[in-house]
């Protein structure tokens, strides 16, 4: 008897990463509930992969987790239509063009972001992947599986001039990716971390930056990571940081991780603050 068919969250889900992201799980079986703030761009993503509303496959949630109670009422919603949650990727994000669409050329010092757009950088970056993940865990951790999947960004952004709230607001979630990781070892529960690698071809750049788009990293290279991420061949892989970019889909998957991953955040230069002893 082929077993259940898993059930996955991906936030910002019709945004260029969100949409490979979606494209991928539905592709291999996986039930999505797709959020995302625009309910003309889920209908776009529906439309693009063959599905409709009423399609078991994909059920598009319109939602802004900027919003008080998001998390909650976006579980309820999946648990009322799928069951528990299986997988989480937490993909959502706010660009710095929100702020200033010429913020490339026309960087953004700290001392102008205002509180709003301080809070809304958070509220999306940081306090709704937390939030989701203390809404699906308890679930997981019944069923001794889950799957946590947090795209921060690369490291070198997150202390980038010009990138003041992007930046700061990812790195949070990164340390968090930290925590979460070993909160839940030995529970069947991975937490790990999925970033393209670089400047990626999606809405979050805008034209006034100046790239050429086809020389941007394209959002389809994120799916394959995620794909293994999510499997049972990754059971034992958790804490760990992938750039999608490096990851070779000519090698066997456990190989192209190994060539792709690293620790996640910055384990391999921490050191733990020294505590007194009893």
């Amino acid at each position: 008897m082929p077993a259940p068919a898993r059930t996955a969250i991906v936030t910002g889900a019709a945004g260029g990463i969100g949409r490979e992201l979606v494209k991928g799980l539905v592709g291999a079986g996986i039930r999505v509930a797709a959020v995302d703030r625009t309910a003309d761009g889920l209908a776009a993503l529906a439309a693009e992969i063959g599905a409709q509303r009423g399609d078991p496959a994909l059920f598009p949630i319109v939602a802004d987790l900027a919003e008080d109670g998001a998390a909650t009422r976006i579980v309820a919603a999946v648990h009322a239509r799928f069951g528990p949650v299986d997988i989480l990727v937490n993909n959502a994000g706010v660009g710095q063009a929100t702020i200033r669409p010429d913020n490339w050329q026309n960087p953004i010092r700290f001392w102008e972001v205002t509180p709003e757009q301080w809070r809304l950088f958070v509220a999306v970056h940081t306090t709704a992947p937390l939030t989701l993940a203390q809404a699906v865990v308890p679930d997981m951790v019944a069923a001794k599986w889950g799957r946590i999947v947090n795209v921060t960004t690369s490291l070198g952004t997150m202390i980038r001039a010009g990138s003041p709230s992007y930046g700061p607001s990812k790195a949070a979630l990164e340390a968090l990716s930290a925590v979460m990781a070993k909160d839940l070892a030995d529970t069947g529960v991975t937490v790990n971390v999925l970033v393209p690698g670089g400047v990626t071809n999606t809405g979050m750049v805008p034209p006034e930056s100046g790239f050429p788009r086809d020389r941007m990293i394209q959002p389809a290279v994120m799916a394959p990571p995620l794909l293994w991420l999510v499997s049972d061949a990754a059971a034992a892989v958790s804490g760990r940081r992938f750039l999608a970019v490096h990851w070779d889909p000519g090698l066997p998957p456990a190989e192209a991780a190994e060539k792709a991953g690293a620790p996640v955040a910055w384990t391999s230069i921490a050191t733990m603050p020294i505590e007194p002893r009893p």
